[in-house]
Formats: structure tokens, C-alpha cells, sequence
């Protein structure tokens, strides 16, 4: 029995992706189905005239890593990404997948066969007809080992993809088939019942093969080979500088889009962003495309002005696991255990973040504010330090290597660090070195293991904890702690054909715990997104996870 979208629907257990007036947190986040959204309309007011001008304008704070789906991994690019591309679905107003590029899914009865007919309206912003070929040539090339997709793990669900990706299979055994023009098969390995999510997420968008295989540097800047096919298209990318987007007239939907321009600025300094909004020249500041000020969210709060939504997203501190003393777990749970976290929300952050101490977000694991140590316990701290001093051979913590403290440029970033540097020499005795990076440096620094300490936030990319706990199972990719555990591994596995939903929710539980014992990663906090915005622009769609579709948005 073949099954349609709608009734597939029925099986995803997600957060509500909300019709909002906007959101977003800090820059230079991995994951994009990043930030969070408002139900409500905003009161905040930029202080300009009202317009009926249909421009709207914000800051991404810095430069995208990539704007070719294939090869993004930050929430920075697929701010850009899920304005200007579309996948088989999308995430529409009411949280559910919806048909984008597809105009008809069906499934096989074993829920392991999707057969997606791509509708026969669908055209690149120059012309050029959205075939299945697209989209099997954009998923076998993330794939090829040769071509450094960070985030090529989100296509393991298909059928041989891991295999093909690490070497050990072949790219022509992936299950993803161009039956013709319009009719594309995907096999999975095991039941994915979130899989239609995953096909809106932008490592699934499809790339004009045509263009791409003339010019392998097709997205490296806007111009003729820079085609896409979501409802605006790239006009402008001034790099460090500016993007601007415009209506794709070739969209299948065009007549939904409402905005006649998309102007992204690339400010560092979210000071600056914040008196932009307020002179009139932002619609927009804060989450999930900039940044607010920290010192400034009280006075925000005060004058009603603020938006605040958790979001599914966890900011953590990475330790390279491979380099002394990080290689050692004890040190590893001393640096951990020495930061006091509520301090830093309440201090620091001030726009209702909460103390994580667990990797998943409370938003997937209900009971994970309460996570798998105390917010901080210096007495612990100590204990778990003397014991890695002894088991690395040194006489004393004066005897450890030099510590450096890597992050990349950012004012909210700089104060954490600052803070949590203060508590290590204080609780530890640990002088730490800071080092930070305007973010496409500092995230190749990063995958390259250049680092001992980092900072680093997942924003999730679809509503599942497996989506935090994957990021650790092998090493490489995004797993730049080089950490690795067969148990934790395994268990993962077996997550993936388990059909009993309780019992594949106590064995991700498990890997969690797993994850926290090792601490190849200290959390700190869990997201939310903080952001005002101009009271008369409408219908700006944000998810749970805190990414901002602006294909509906509008201004009155």
C-alpha cells in the first residue's frame, strides 16, 4: 500500500515549527535548523517610518562557509541557503513537511522506499528545468570522499551512502536513482519516520548538474553560474560584506513570495547591529541570522521589545581529545565541572538560556535540564584535576602544556570566554590562553584539529537527539574532537532499526551517558533566540530548531 505525504505526517513527532515575527542567537553556529520563532507579533518598533516598501534587511554577522548546500555546515549559510534553494520538501507555517520541488511522494509499505515525482513546474532561477538528476548528481557528490562534506553523515540514511562515503562502497550503490526527468527513487537502510524532514534540511537540496559539472566553483560568487531554485535568488555577494537576494521569478510558487529584496549586511559588531535596527536601516536584529548585544537585552526586556523562544540547540565547549592534556578524561570533566553555568546565563547571556549539562536540548530529552552533573562543582573539579595530573606523569598543574581557549570573533563569544577563563584560574589554578578567529578561519582551524579548547553550538537540523549524537559517533567531520567510543557507536546503531520508540529513546539515553562520562565535549547552556524586529513585518515562518524561512514574510 502506497502511502502520500499527508498521512506519513502523521508519524513525525516534532516541535512545532511557528508562524512568527522572527528570531535567532549567536553567529557562527554548526547545524541550521538552528535558531527559534515567536507565535505572537512583536511590539518592538525600529523607530523609521512605516513603509510599505517590501525590503527586508538584517545582519548575518559574517561570512557564509559555503553557499553551496553540499559543502555548508554553519547556521550563517543556511541562513542564505534556505531563502534561495528548496529540497523535495519543506517545512511549511504549521511544523509539518510539506511538498516543495516534489508534487507527489509515495512510500513503499516497509517505509524504506520513497519514490518523489518532481513537479513538472519546477525551473532554476535561469531557466533551466529542477530534474531528479539534480538531485542524485548534489547527494552522490556530497558523498564523494574527494569532495570534504562536512555534513555528508546526514545522507547515511540512504541505502550504501556511508559505505560510498568512507571508501568502502561505491558511489553507483547509493540508493538514490533518476528513474527519468521527474521521478527519483530513494532506498534507505533502515525506517526513517522523520525522513521527509531530513528532505527539506539543505544537504538533500539539489545543485543544477549542468551548470556544476562546467564550473566546479559554480557557487563561489553570484553571478550566471550561481543558480538556484528556491523562491529568491542571489544577485550580490560582496564578500565580508553584504548579500542581496531578490524574487526568483522561475519559482514554481512565486506568487507566495511578497518581498521584492533581501538585504543581508555582515557586521561583527552587534552594538552596531542593534542601533542599525534602531535607526531604521535593519528590520531585524538578534537571532538566528546576528546577534544582540548582551548589556543590552535587559533595557529589550524592559520596554517589551524583546523576543525570547528556546530553541533546540546546545551551546558546549569542544576539548580536542588527541593533544595533552585533553587526552586525558579526567582533565577533561575538571575543566567541565569548573564552570559555573548559571553565572554565565545569568551574568553573561541574560536572554533566558539555560545551564545544560547534557548534550541533547530539553526540547528532545524532557528531563535534560536536569542533565548529568551539577552546573558546577569545583570540589569535584579538583579531584577529577589531581587525578589527571597523576595519570599524565606531571608533578604538578604548572607541569601541564600551555592551555589556549579558541572562539570565534564575536562579542558574546569574547565575554564567555573571558568569564570562564577567570574560573579555571580561580577553581583550577589553570592559566588559559585565548585565541579567537573571524569564523570561516576558526571552523577550518577547527576541522583541521588545530585547537585544544573550542567553542562551538549545535543548532539542530531536524527534531530527533540522534541528530546531536551523531556528531560523535566517528571521528572526522564535524566530530573535531577526534573522540570515539565502539559502545556509544553501537548503541547508536541499533537505535536506527529499533521500532519500539521507548526503548530506542533509553538507548540514545544510554549513548548520552556515555558521551558525558567521556566529555569529549562541555556543555553550557541551551539556546534560545533573542531578537526584535520591526512590528509591521509579518508572516516570517521560524521552526523549533530556530531557522527563519522568509518565503511568506511581508510588511504591512
Amino acid at each position: 500500500m502506497k502511502k502520500k505525504l499527508l498521512l506519513f505526517s502523521i508519524l513525525l513527532v516534532f516541535s512545532v515549527i511557528l508562524a512568527a515575527c522572527g528570531g535567532d542567537d549567536d553567529s557562527g553556529e554548526e547545524g541550521t535548523s538552528d535558531n527559534s520563532g515567536d507565535n505572537g507579533e512583536s511590539t518592538s518598533d525600529n523607530g523609521g517610518e512605516s513603509s510599505a516598501e517590501q525590503v527586508f534587511k538584517a545582519n548575518i554577522a559574517s561570512e557564509p562557509f559555503s553557499l553551496n548546500p553540499s559543502l555548508a555546515n554553519d547556521a550563517t549559510s543556511s541562513a542564505v541557503l534556505l531563502q534561495t534553494f528548496e529540497g523535495l520538501t519543506r517545512i511549511g507555517p504549521e511544523g509539518e513537511p510539506q511538498e516543495a520541488m516534489a508534487s507527489e511522494i509515495e512510500t513503499s509499505d516497509d517505509l524504506k522506499k520513497y519514490t518523489f515525482t518532481i513537479r513538472e513546474d519546477a525551473k532554476w532561477s535561469n531557466g533551466d528545468p529542477v530534474t531528479a538528476q539534480d538531485f542524485e548528481y548534489a547527494w552522490k557528490w556530497a558523498l564523494d570522499p574527494n569532495n570534504n562534506s562536512q555534513y555528508a553523515y546526514q545522507l547515511y540514511y540512504v541505502k550504501n551512502a556511508e559505505a560510498a562515503n568512507t571508501g568502502e562502497g561505491n558511489l553507483e550503490d547509493v540508493g538514490v536513482t533518476a528513474v527519468d526527468e521527474q521521478t527519483l527513487e530513494v532506498e534507505l537502510e533502515n525506517p526513517t519516520p522523520y525522513f521527509l524532514e531530513l528532505t527539506a534540511f539543505y544537504t538533500y537540496f539539489p545543485v543544477n548538474s549542468k551548470i556544476a559539472k562546467e564550473n566546479e566553483e559554480w557557487y563561489a560568487d553570484a553571478g550566471e553560474n550561481y543558480v538556484s531554485n528556491g523562491p529568491f535568488k542571489m544577485t550580490e555577494w560582496s564578500h565580508n560584506d553584504s548579500i542581496t537576494l531578490e524574487p526568483n521569478e522561475e519559482y514554481w510558487d512565486k506568487d507566495a513570495v511578497k518581498l521584492d529584496r533581501i538585504e543581508f549586511a555582515m557586521i561583527n559588531d552587534f552594538n552596531t547591529e542593534l542601533n542599525s535596527f534602531k535607526q531604521g536601516e535593519f528590520d531585524w536584529a538578534g537571532s538566528p541570522f546576528g546577534s544582540l548585544p548582551t548589556e543590552a537585552i535587559p533595557s529589550l526586556k524592559e520596554d517589551g521589545s524583546l523576543n525570547v523562544e528556546p530553541i533546540a540547540g546546545t551551546y558546549w565547549y569542544k576539548f580536542h581529545t588527541e593533544k595533552e592534556p585533553f587526552n586525558n578524561v579526567n582533565i577533561r570533566k575538571a575543566f567541565a565541572y569548573a564552570i559555573d553555568r548559571q553565572g554565565i546565563v545569568e551574568n553573561i547571556t541574560k536572554a533566558g538560556q539555560v545551564p545544560a549539562m547534557a548534550a541533547v536540548p530539553p526540547t528532545m530529552f524532557s528531563d535534560n535540564e536536569e542533565g548529568y552533573f551539577d552546573a558546577v562543582n569545583i570540589e569535584k573539579a579538583k579531584e577529577h584535576l589531581q587525578k589527571g595530573i597523576e595519570e599524565l606523569g606531571y608533578d604538578s598543574v604548572e607541569d601541564m602544556p600551555a592551555v589556549t581557549l579558541s572562539y570565534n570573533t564575536s562579542e558574546s563569544h569574547a565575554k564567555i570566554a573571558q568569564a570562564i577563563q577567570d574560573m579555571w584560574k580561580e577553581n583550577l589554578g589553570v592559566e588559559v590562553e585565548l585565541s579567537n578567529a573571524e569564523w570561516a578561519v576558526y571552523i577550518d582551524q577547527l576541522h583541521q584539529g588545530d585547537y585544544q579548547i573550542g567553542r562551538m553550538g549545535w543548532l539542530g537540523d531536524f527534531n530527533d537527539p540522534i541528530n546531536f549524537l551523531e556528531l560523535y559517533k566517528e571521528k572526522g567531520g564535524n566530530n573535531d574532537t577526534r573522540w570515539h567510543s565502539e559502545e556509544f557507536a553501537s548503541l547508536l546503531e541499533e537505535s536506527q532499526t529499533e521500532t519500539d520508540s521507548e526503548k530506542r529513546t533509553e538507548m540514545l539515553k544510554e549513548a548520552e551517558g556515555i558521551l558525558m562520562d567521556e566529555m569529549p565535549i562541555a556543555p553550557i547552556y541551551f539556546y534560545t533566540n533573542a531578537w526584535v524586529q520591526d512590528e509591521n513585518l509579518k508572516d516570517v515562518v521560524m521552526s523549533g530548531l530556530g531557522d527563519v524561512q522568509l518565503k511568506w514574510a511581508h510588511f504591512e
